[in-house]
């Protein structure tokens, strides 16, 4: 390639902005990796859980998917909770050990994930953008849980002060993905072959994409491909 030229199957960039991705890793699958697991990943990574204990994903489209397969991976039993039934699904697949739709389930999902956790989980991690999402969050934690903040909402979270000061629960947010952090998320993501839920499409295909992502239709992550 002379001087001047482009060429658009390569791009420049900083080697301190890069990460090499191991054999394990598809290439083609990897871009969702770099917008939403690296996330999901320091997000459940920095909730310092124990194997064995309780995680509620709250949220379980793009980013909630990845967090239940990082979740399960550290060891933890995970619960994931969503208003889809189709997100629900997609998280089993992916394999969480219980679901629940807090909206048909309304009346009834909190005593139930109190119950099957003993007395509340230890940590919930809400991926959701709604208020509502971190309020129902909320009653899941056991004494002394950890809300874990990674969706970002309209309004301003409403916070009890007196919760905070008697150790009702704990609050925490991260969801930086800085490349400093990218080899350890890269690394845990092929050891334990964690894998995005893809749909391929074509760049004819992308208003249609858009109108998915925007009406809650699309149940996996959308790549646009240039074959």
């Amino acid at each position: 390639m002379k001087a001047g030229q482009w060429d658009p199957e390569y791009v420049l960039v900083d080697y301190r902005n890069a990460v090499v991705l191991p054999p394990e890793i598809d290439v083609r699958r990897a871009s969702p990796l770099f917008c939403a697991g690296i996330t999901a990943f320091n997000c459940i990574d920095s909730c310092e859980l124990q194997p064995g204990q309780w995680i509620a994903i709250i949220g379980c489209g793009g980013l909630g998917q990845y967090a239940v397969q990082y979740a399960k991976a550290m060891g933890y039993n995970v619960i994931g909770v969503d208003v889809s039934d189709d997100s629900l699904t997609s998280a089993k697949e992916f394999g969480a050990d219980a679901v629940f739709n807090s909206q048909t389930q309304a009346d009834t999902y909190v005593a139930e994930i109190r119950k099957l956790s003993e007395k509340g989980v230890h940590a919930a991690a809400v991926f959701s953008g709604s208020n509502a999402a971190y309020d129902s969050a909320i009653p899941l934690l056991r004494t002394n849980g950890l809300l874990m903040v990674v969706g970002i909402t309209r309004e301003p979270l409403q916070i009890s002060s007196l919760d905070i000061i008697t150790g009702r629960y704990r609050i925490k947010a991260d969801s930086t993905g800085v490349p400093q952090r990218m080899p350890k998320a890269v690394a845990f993501t092929a050891k334990h072959n964690i894998q995005p839920s893809v749909d391929f499409r074509n760049i004819e295909d992308l208003p249609a994409m858009v109108d998915d992502m925007r009406n809650g239709k699309a149940r996996r992550r959308q790549v646009v491909t240039f074959d």
